[in-house]
């Protein structure tokens, strides 16, 4: 997560994806990416889209079974100051995705299957 935050090789080939028309799928960590993935127009990717990734409360478990703070910054907490856009969550480690047009994000890392079901739904339609 610290190192694609500000990949901003990755965030241009995640923008370039999906502004083809393509599928972009993330899932847990990997969604932060799109706290910072611009397209073309300047916007961020996740502009008016429905979207999930790590909860706070999934961090806030994990800091307490380690002892201190593991990451330097939590997606639901940065994600929640983007205006224009609207991240949900799902229950502690529970799997949860969603598909906003061609953008599927699932929450953590017991969400796969789930991202992946709605990445071949999108596939068939």
């Amino acid at each position: 997560m610290v190192t694609m935050i500000d990949d901003t090789v990755l965030h241009g080939f995640v923008a370039k994806v999906y502004e083809a028309g393509r599928i972009v799928a993330v899932v847990c960590h990997g969604t932060c990416i799109l706290l910072k993935t611009r397209l073309a127009n300047g916007d961020l990717l996740v502009k008016g889209k429905t979207w999930t990734g790590f909860a706070n409360s999934e961090e806030a478990y994990a800091d307490a079974w380690v002892g201190h703070r593991i990451q330097p910054f939590w997606i639901e907490e940065e994600a929640r100051k983007i205006e224009d856009t609207n991240f949900v969550v799902n229950g502690l480690f529970k799997p949860f995705a969603i598909r906003d047009g061609n953008l599927v994000t699932g929450q953590q890392q017991f969400s796969g299957a789930a991202a992946a079901e709605l990445v071949v739904q999108t596939l068939g339609r």
